[in-house]
């Protein structure tokens, strides 16, 4: 199982990832650095520090949820009162253990998320029309072609291809791709311009539709 840990405990992640290592893991110590992973790789299963930097846990799953990703999510936190409880089910997480935690009891937990999860945590590919995308080799095909699509575009593209046909607007896709702010102001479009002169232009039909001032979608 390959399993991405968003935590800025060095001791805290050591210690999972010695006690749990049969496992294949990938290691984010904020908020941010697990957005990006979380967004550009597949994962069997995210576990989700509440206190993180740059990011905090509860943001993180909600803009994770928000941008599609759908791998399973079980928070680790010291948060232990019914309220953070429900704020962390609210966010979009699959369940919630309070720190300590017994280490067998996780096992049990993450064993538990994972079957209930299964068929609906473990999309692999998407496919829309001629488009086919491979989230875990991070490969793109149109008509059996493949397009060799920077990691931005990539993204960009995953974000349209999980909710076809939808307006997508300006800002919720800054927000998916840039969860920090976007570094100018103009960079969305030239991105679309870029994904647009691989995905559209060698083709005698476009996919990718612009509606004025409202946002883009996949047609």
């Amino acid at each position: 199982m390959k399993i991405l840990l968003v935590e800025d405990n060095a001791d805290i992640a050591a210690s999972l990832a010695e006690e749990l290592s049969d496992n294949d893991w990938d290691f984010a110590i904020n908020g941010l650095q697990g957005f990006r992973l979380a967004q550009t790789h597949h994962y069997d299963l995210i576990l989700l520090d509440l206190n993180l930097p740059g990011m905090d846990g509860l943001v993180l799953c909600s803009r994770l949820r928000e941008a599609g990703v759908n791998t399973p999510i079980i928070m680790l936190t010291a948060r232990d009162t019914r309220e953070d409880l429900l704020a962390g089910l609210t966010a979009g997480a699959d369940d919630y253990i309070v720190k300590p935690f017994d280490l067998d009891e996780l096992r049990l937990r993450i064993g538990a998320v994972v079957r209930r999860c299964s068929g609906q945590g473990f999309v692999q590919t998407l496919t829309y029309k001629d488009i086919k995308l491979d989230l875990h080799s991070h490969k793109a095909f149109r008509a059996g072609v493949e397009l060799l699509l920077p990691p931005v575009c990539f993204a960009l593209l995953t974000c349209l291809m999980r909710h076809p046909g939808k307006l997508l607007g300006r800002e919720e896709l800054e927000r998916a791709l840039w969860p920090e702010g976007p570094p100018d102001d103009d960079v969305l479009r030239k991105h679309i311009y870029l994904l647009r002169q691989k995905l559209d232009k060698p083709f005698p039909e476009k996919r990718i539709h612009t509606q004025a001032r409202k946002g883009y979608r996949l047609l």
